[in-house]
């Protein structure tokens, strides 16, 4: 007896007493942890109203400034974070992935669980203006004819080409509101080259643009300036130009900086043509023109065209312009309109001009 009452005393008791301690405070959080399992099944696994069962404050009861928090979705663990709202779709613009359509926006998708701010429509930035000298110039170009042109592949390399020929910069606002005029008649192979080299150019310089070929019906005398005063008075039944550019279908740019818009005085576009060795031509007349170097146009070769001989009188009239312009013009035109057909890269208007006075 006298070698066991250390053990059942003293500081030799001391080990027997901090492990009943122990297990009394293990047994403690195995409740306490079994009563929060008890209470967060019982509450349909919803983290949000724990706090409330158990009368416990927390920040999740509410937001910043007393804002009441949002109900996260059962089913997800863990805080809500904050995301930025899905992008807005315009009506004509497809959704990525799917069609656009009407029921296209109340279908339920990942982006439907999240809660982002109104988009305002009229939120969208205007488009600033293009600048006076485009950034997409490539400057001289290689102009050959010797490939043939197919008219439906090419206009699916000008997608942003709309039908009849019209196009617009889609990131700016062109100041150039320019209606192309091609007199026309059996031409329709040199029309393809012209389509398949100018197109590209108009676009690269940023232009506002339409396509307009003014055919001549009938085997009559070719009357291409009274074609040019129809083309001029055509396009303005379609659209505001305000700039007027008349050109051969045979003529061809060789770069794209000789700019195809209006300037402050009248503009002589090909002041340079490979069928005069590249020499000024006209010189001396009061008009706007490129230098020779970015003036310089391609001729496509043919013969001449039966009722197309040169005008004996042209040069006298030319002469007496200032004295016949006033009564001999739009204000005295007349013609007859056939057709119009709406082609993918050009607007073609068949008309009678009737017969030469």
């Amino acid at each position: 007896m006298r070698f066991r009452e250390p053990l059942l005393g003293g500081s030799a008791a001391m080990p027997g007493a901090s492990l009943q301690r122990a297990c009394r405070l293990l047994v403690a959080v195995c409740a306490l942890h079994l009563g929060v399992t008890l209470v967060y099944y019982l509450a349909g696994r919803d983290l949000s109203r724990l706090p409330y069962l158990v009368g416990v404050p927390t920040p999740l009861q509410g937001g910043s400034h007393g804002a009441p928090a949002s109900r996260q979705p059962p089913g997800e663990r863990g805080p809500r974070l904050a995301a930025p709202p899905p992008p807005s779709w315009g009506a004509s613009e497809p959704r990525p992935g799917g069609e656009s359509s009407p029921d296209a926006d109340s279908r339920p998708g990942p982006a439907s669980n999240w809660t982002s701010a109104p988009v305002s429509p009229g939120a969208a930035r205007p488009l600033p203006a293009c600048p006076e000298e485009s950034p997409l110039l490539v400057g001289p170009m290689l102009i050959e004819f010797n490939v043939p042109v197919d008219l439906t592949l090419l206009a699916k390399q000008n997608p942003e080409v709309k039908v009849g020929g019209r196009h617009a910069p889609k990131d700016c606002i062109s100041p150039h509101k320019v209606a192309i005029i091609i007199p026309f008649r059996n031409r329709q192979e040199h029309l393809k080259y012209w389509l398949y080299y100018l197109h590209p150019i108009l676009q690269r310089q940023q232009l506002d643009y339409g396509i307009y070929v003014i055919n001549q019906a009938g085997d009559s005398m070719f009357n291409r300036a009274k074609l040019l005063n129809i083309g001029f008075r055509e396009a303005l039944k379609d659209y505001d130009y305000t700039c007027f550019v008349f050109s051969d279908v045979d003529l061809i740019p060789m770069d794209d900086r000789n700019a195809y818009r209006c300037f402050s005085q009248p503009r002589h576009i090909s002041v340079a043509m490979d069928k005069f060795g590249f020499r000024l031509v006209f010189k001396g007349m009061s008009i706007s023109r490129p230098n020779a170097v970015v003036g310089k146009c391609r001729m496509i070769r043919h013969s001449r065209d039966k009722k197309n001989e040169p005008n004996p009188q042209r040069f006298d009239r030319i002469a007496h312009t200032k004295e016949t312009m006033l009564s001999d013009g739009l204000n005295s035109l007349t013609y007859k309109v056939l057709d119009i057909e709406r082609n993918p890269l050009y607007t073609k208007i068949t008309v009678d001009v009737g017969t030469p006075s």
